[in-house]
């Protein structure tokens, strides 16, 4: 959520920046400022009321000793009715800080500078690219295919018991999704993330401080029972952790990885390009979360997609990176990179992380600050990253090093998995 103070400091670069995202804050941004004009001036009110009453208060003793009972009747006439008064002025103080929350959760992040304009996927940057593109025989197949002769998926199964986009992982198919759970764990963990086994499902406040709520897409699955959210992922209850927590300063960084499933409902998903793994309701996930002094995240989030990139040079995959022009970025982030692995068998790039930086937007919401060397507190950056997630990584692992003999376990995972070879 944008502080007032951000916006009050150069209103204009917001709506600009907005308007990379595809939105119209004029309107918006004006309403904001229009309010917090009326919210100082119901707040001064109130402070010379208060003041008003003091002076009041202290002078109804001394014409009780004086007796001037009269004077001091009328006084405390006065101060009944500007107690009335501040009554009516908190209720309106009240509804005015309401509608200004209101209108900020409506707004979206701003684009920082980097981010390119356009509208869709199609106007992304490429920023950079490794590994090699597997050349197939013209037999290759699919992994939805694969899964199936090799008994690893069964996608019917799933159906049965839950719903499409519910797979059942079975023998090998089971022990691959656990060695990559593993594998992403432990080298974050060697990068230095502690690792935190967080809760899959969230109470409205954390859903609201990481900005799954309101959930404009219909995305979260909701417990109405219990008024309670499935988490789409791993990053809304670890940067929770955080929400309304002043944090010392020679406690920063703040470094989470955590493993979770991943529930997502998907909604006017369909089509041959959610076949298989590659859309899924329920998935698992391996994500990385920092918490930063504002001055230090843009290093930070470098760090991040170069964990992201030794993942996937050590899975042997082809990647790239892209960066997110304003029409393809979320709600709440400042900037976005994509990675995406090539998929042989499909010949199309499939996504398995986004790295952001959310700057302060999720900090303000969240109330996670620091205490600075000079004592003031001040809102973190947060960010985070999959790091990463599992369905498309395995989509691709199949198809890319199938063989007439098998498949072939990148060797980072056999230690693991205990076999080299899916046959």
């Amino acid at each position: 959520m944008l502080t007032i103070q951000q916006i009050k400091a150069d209103p204009e670069r917001i709506i600009k920046r907005l308007a990379v995202k595809g939105f119209d804050g004029r309107d918006a941004i004006n309403g904001v400022l229009a309010l917090d004009d009326e919210r100082r001036r119901l707040q001064l009110t109130t402070d010379n009321q208060s003041a008003e009453l003091n002076k009041l208060a202290a002078s109804i003793g001394a014409l009780m000793k004086a007796g001037r009972r009269d004077e001091a009747d009328n006084a405390k006439a006065q101060v009944a009715a500007i107690k009335q008064e501040q009554k009516t002025l908190a209720d309106q103080l009240s509804d005015v800080e309401a509608r200004i929350r209101e209108i900020l959760l409506s707004v979206p992040n701003v684009p920082c500078d980097m981010v390119p304009e356009g509208v869709s996927a199609a106007d992304n940057v490429v920023e950079k690219t490794g590994g090699v593109i597997p050349e197939l025989p013209a037999d290759a197949l699919p992994h939805w295919d694969l899964a199936k002769k090799y008994k690893l998926i069964d996608f019917d199964l799933g159906v049965k018991i839950t719903g499409a986009g519910f797979p059942v992982y079975t023998g090998k198919g089971a022990k691959l999704q656990r060695a990559l759970i593993q594998f992403f764990l432990d080298e974050a963990s060697a990068a230095g993330y502690l690792e935190v086994q967080p809760p899959y499902v969230v109470n409205e406040a954390s859903g609201y401080g990481t900005g799954q709520l309101p959930d404009k897409e219909g995305q979260m699955y909701h417990c109405n029972l219990d008024n309670l959210y499935l988490i789409p992922t791993a990053e809304v209850p670890v940067t929770n952790l955080y929400r309304d927590v002043i944090i010392p300063n020679d406690a920063l960084p703040i470094m989470n990885c955590a493993y979770s499933a991943c529930f997502r409902r998907e909604a006017g998903s369909y089509g041959k390009d959610v076949r298989g793994l590659n859309r899924l309701h329920q998935f698992d996930k391996v994500e990385i979360v920092r918490i930063e002094r504002p001055e230090d995240s843009y290093a930070a989030l470098e760090k991040m997609k170069d964990h992201v990139q030794g993942l996937l040079d050590k899975l042997g995959l082809p990647w790239h990176i892209l960066r997110l022009c304003g029409g393809d970025m979320s709600f709440t982030s400042a900037i976005t990179f994509d990675f995406e692995v090539y998929s042989a068998a499909q010949q199309r790039w499939l996504e398995v992380s986004s790295v952001s930086n959310f700057e302060t937007y999720q900090a303000n919401r969240l109330h996670c600050r620091y205490r600075g060397e000079d004592k003031k507190i001040r809102l973190c950056h947060t960010l985070n990253g999959s790091a990463l997630a599992l369905p498309r990584i395995v989509a691709a692992l199949l198809e890319d090093f199938q063989t007439p003999q098998g498949i072939i376990v990148p060797e980072c995972l056999r230690k693991y998995t205990g076999f080299d070879i899916i046959d």
